[in-house]
């Protein structure tokens, strides 16, 4: 493969496989796999058909901008406003999962209890804090990394657990619950704001990001069904909230190497809204990226606001219908407006964008009534 193809494939799933993924088997339990397994297969889709949407945007863009450029350039500026409350609100509440998440997980691998979470959780922000400050080359080295390690240990649960799978987990459904997984399902497959990051990576071979973006979220939806099918097959419904917490060193891995991967292209993304969208100095735009999201998670643990699943399910639904719905908006402007030949067009009947955003918004209520 290409290594700079590999190197916008890991840059793009590296941030797409998260905290959602560890919380996945926690809600889907209370579902069941077969409800849950068809609704990682159809949001994993949709939000595809999204991405690739947003693929096309940017190549339709001359210059480099994250989303809150882009909707500037083609929304006008309510619009730009719109869609930079939106991706640095997300962001900000994404990364307070992750750090949640990362604390109790290194808490729990090295002492076997939460008691030393912040103080995990403050070491794990300060070194991404030091690789967000370097910038690209690390992405493409950390990311790059990551992925191989993610799929290698996934394998290894996989092996490891296949034959304490019990088929009586897995058949089991609540259609009472069903609509329950739909907002940590859609915040697992976002991502929207690693899609500029991962074409400046492939700079200069935007050729190849038709195809990045394809094989970065199909990893994830394979990886989705066969991790959730390994924790609700052994675990039933008393998967936990993260889900590889409690269920041996392999899991806590692999949830610590995802979620350094994703809070990094997290803080990558949002550090270069400030940089390229509101032309802030690197060092500003780091300050800003790097520190803000840290204050605010230190709110949510000190005065216990909220939880992992609460978070990333709320976060999905309300900004990533707004980020989708936004982008959806985007682009047959961007196809009137844009100075650039791009390298892909999609050419889908103009009613899928309604469609999506009908999905979209069909999701928040879900999630708000459920």
């Amino acid at each position: 493969m290409n290594w700079r193809l590999f190197a916008g494939i890991a840059t793009m799933t590296g941030m797409i496989i998260g905290a959602g993924f560890l919380g996945m088997p926690y809600v889907i339990a209370k579902s069941g796999f077969l409800i849950g397994l068809i609704q990682i297969i159809l949001i994993g889709v949709m939000i595809l058909v999204m991405k690739l949407y947003l693929g096309e945007v940017l190549l339709r863009t001359e210059k480099t901008h994250q989303l809150p450029g882009l909707a500037k350039i083609y929304l006008g500026k309510l619009g730009g406003k719109i869609m930079f409350c939106s991706i640095v609100l997300g962001i900000c509440l994404s990364s307070i999962a992750y750090l949640l998440g990362e604390g109790e997980s290194l808490s729990y691998l090295f002492f076997e209890n939460y008691d030393y979470a912040l103080y995990f959780a403050f070491g794990f922000w300060a070194l991404i804090s030091y690789f967000v400050y370097h910038g690209m080359r690390a992405l493409k080295k950390g990311e790059s990394i990551g992925l191989i390690l993610v799929l290698s240990i996934t394998f290894l649960i996989l092996i490891l657990f296949a034959g304490k799978v019990n088929a009586e987990n897995l058949t089991y459904s609540n259609f009472n619950n069903a609509f329950i997984p739909v907002g940590v399902i859609i915040f697992a497959f976002l991502g929207f704001s690693v899609i500029p990051e991962a074409l400046r990576v492939l700079r200069r071979k935007e050729n190849l990001m038709k195809k990045a973006i394809i094989t970065a979220v199909l990893i994830p939806i394979i990886l989705y069904a066969v991790f959730t099918l390994v924790v609700v097959g052994v675990k039933g419904t008393e998967s936990p909230e993260i889900a590889t917490i409690g269920l041996g060193r392999p899991f806590i891995l692999l949830g610590i190497l995802t979620m350094f991967t994703a809070y990094f292209g997290l803080t990558m993304a949002l550090r270069d809204i400030y940089r390229f969208d509101l032309n802030y100095s690197k060092f500003k735009a780091w300050l800003l990226a790097c520190f803000v999201p840290f204050l605010i998670f230190l709110i949510v643990y000190t005065f216990k606001l909220a939880g992992f699943v609460d978070i990333i399910g709320f976060t999905g639904a309300i900004f990533g219908t707004i980020d989708g719905v936004m982008v959806l908006l985007m682009v047959r402007r961007a196809r009137k407006l844009g100075k650039r030949k791009p390298e892909y067009v999609m050419k889908l009947p103009p009613w899928i964008i309604w469609i999506l955003m009908a999905f979209l918004v069909g999701g928040l209520v879900l999630e708000l009534l459920f």
